[in-house]
């Protein structure tokens, strides 16, 4: 029997998992949120983009951590995300369009990765970018060991001095709270959210998709009626046919 879905390493930087054959293959870079990189979450979203004929590659950006715990999310070093993206365009199996995915803290990962390399004149930005429960600011750090109340980020107590996020080497434009400029950013972008998120409120979606439509833009936007942050499986169902769809359009284009 052969296989449907093979692993392939990008040295230095991790493994992808797509379709047999040699490619290349439309690419989705893949976020992952406060569960950390060792916890498969990330891997998982990756195989179910792998056997939907994309090369996906789960990158894991949190600091520490291992099989048994999450790292954590502290002054992690956007340029390396940039770097690993700009990997996943040079590697062989690749391309030539590329996607981001995130998931919560990796959504807010990947609009802040694109809207500060399109700030700056950076390339090659990704193709299409898709985010679920993502935050329209800039969060504070998050440790593992720690718990955080529930709710808005943009309400939150965060500890101004203690950042997620740096970009060339500094974190002082990451402040906490500070809105996040995804209207910087022109292409195709998709928002969704469980409509009763309890940990990451659906408000910063809804302020997401107002700010780009005021500007002209029309995000697709998913908005999953009575469903928490880990959605239910009819849900989750209905929202990887909607990401699929998406990432088919942008990527898979001739």
């Amino acid at each position: 029997m052969s296989l449907a879905i093979v692993r392939r390493l990008i040295p230095e930087w991790g493994t992808t998992y797509g379709p047999p054959g040699d490619g290349p293959f439309p690419a989705v870079m893949v976020l992952h949120g406060s569960e950390g990189g060792w916890s498969g979450w990330s891997h998982r979203n990756a195989v179910i983009l792998a056997a939907h004929g994309f090369l996906a590659f789960p990158f894991a950006y949190a600091r520490g951590g291992n099989a048994w715990n999450a790292g954590d999310i502290a002054d992690v070093p956007l340029d390396r995300s940039m770097q690993a993206l700009q990997a996943l365009h040079a590697f062989p199996a690749a391309g030539p369009r590329i996607g981001l995915y995130g998931v919560s803290r990796g959504a807010e990962h990947a609009l802040l990765l694109v809207t500060l390399m399109a700030r700056d004149g950076l390339a090659p930005l990704p193709d299409a970018v898709a985010v679920h429960s993502p935050a329209d600011v800039v969060c504070g750090a998050f440790r593992a060991a720690k718990w955080r109340d529930p709710g808005d980020p943009g309400w939150q107590a965060w500890d101004p001095a203690d950042r997620a996020w740096t970009w060339n080497g500094s974190s002082e434009e990451l402040r906490p709270t500070t809105p996040i400029e995804v209207e910087r950013y022109d292409g195709p972008i998709f928002l969704s959210h469980g409509a009763a998120d309890s940990v990451w409120s659906a408000d910063m979606t809804r302020r997401l998709a107002e700010r780009l439509r005021s500007c002209g833009r029309e995000p697709e936007v998913h908005l999953y009626d009575g469903q928490d942050h880990l959605p239910g499986s009819e849900a989750e169902n209905a929202h990887h046919g909607h990401l699929l769809a998406f990432f088919g359009r942008h990527l898979m284009a001739a």
